[in-house]
């Protein structure tokens, strides 16, 4: 559980990034990597971070409702 924590924790801040950089210098650097907005690697990549997004919200809610510290024991951090 703990790998796969750090896993979308790390493509949500890849996804956050992006859309800085959408917002900043309207440049999306997914689409320039993987092949355009419409490529099947950069809509996998989209996809990926935004159910990233949805599996954070679990840590989230138990850090809401326990206290960070009980939330991140929970999870199995050290």
């Amino acid at each position: 559980m703990r790998a796969l924590n750090i896993i979308t924790l790390l493509l949500v801040i890849i996804g956050g990034l992006n859309w800085l950089l959408v917002g900043i210098a309207d440049f999306d650097l997914v689409a320039a990597l993987f092949g355009g907005r419409e490529a099947t690697l950069a809509t996998l990549v989209y996809v990926l971070v935004g159910l990233s997004a949805l599996w954070q919200l679990i840590p989230f809610t138990r850090a809401l409702s326990a206290g960070e510290t009980s939330a991140e024991a929970h999870i199995g951090h050290r």
